[in-house]
């Protein structure tokens, strides 16, 4: 017997027609159970909480804090020599609103390796945070994911394919230590997504889902999503799906996909 698909809408993305603090009620009308957003730190832990209980959703994802665009640590530190005390602060206050938040997983940003380091000391850098951080994060019980980000959205990204995120998963060695694996992602760097998605299914806590060349729908671009969704349905364990891609029309009238690929 198959699993059901269960997706949760990412309020960075999805319903940006009204602000963010409707997008929940939003999401909850267009029949999400579940919301994600990268950042939830501009506002305080108990309007999230409240906004949450209003609108009746749980929140499965957020990430860990990164520095302003063009600075050091501005795609995250946990692979930056150096910048130990910045990640262990950053690691304490995603973990503080994810508790307050219910929320279950927290995505570590890894970074951009700097020039003139080795990658040896950048991962081994990774490596080290990376197990401080999950020690933590089993205190409270939430779960840590790592993503492979491809480098024509973010030139310079640690980790770059689905290989190398569950190389260091694997290393870590832990339970509460998973890969994030964005569809989009593989397909723009690596392709062969099915693949990749059974064979590194034990490392898989967290899918995220956009089409290619332009991050829309699933159905918008060039990507065949029926086997995608099959082999998603045949995982052993109950993810859920993120709806991370840029709505090519409003949102409510691009999530006809969800009905057409039988994702709900």
């Amino acid at each position: 017997m198959t699993a059901p698909l269960k997706f949760c809408a990412n309020l960075k993305w999805l319903f940006t027609e009204v602000p963010f603090e409707a997008r929940f009620t939003a999401a909850a009308e267009a029949g999400f159970a579940a919301v994600e957003y990268a950042s939830p730190y501009p506002y305080p832990p108990a309007v999230l909480h409240g906004l949450l209980r209003d609108a009746g959703l749980t929140q499965i994802l957020i990430n860990t804090p990164t520095a302003s665009p063009g600075s050091p640590g501005d795609a995250g530190t946990a692979g930056l020599p150096g910048a130990e005390r910045v990640f262990r602060s950053d690691i304490h206050r995603a973990l503080d609103y994810a508790g307050a938040l219910d929320c279950r997983l927290v995505h570590v940003m890894s970074g951009t390796r700097p020039a003139g380091l080795s990658r040896d000391r950048v991962f081994g850098t990774l490596l080290d945070n990376l197990s401080w951080a999950a020690e933590q994060a089993a205190q409270g019980g939430v779960r840590l994911v790592i993503e492979a980000i491809n480098h024509g959205d973010r030139p310079g990204y640690l980790l770059e394919t689905q290989e190398e995120a569950a190389a260091v998963v694997e290393a870590v060695d832990t339970d509460h230590l998973g890969v994030l694996f964005d569809v989009y992602h593989c397909a723009v760097t690596q392709g062969d997504v099915v693949t990749r998605l059974q064979t590194l299914d034990p490392w898989i806590f967290h899918v995220q889902v956009a089409d290619i060349p332009q991050r829309g729908e699933p159905g918008t671009g060039e990507m065949k999503w029926e086997p995608i969704f099959e082999q998603l349905r045949r995982s052993r364990h109950d993810r859920w799906i993120g709806c991370e891609y840029q709505p090519t029309v409003s949102t409510a009238l691009g999530l006809d996909w969800l009905a057409k690929f039988g994702a709900r």
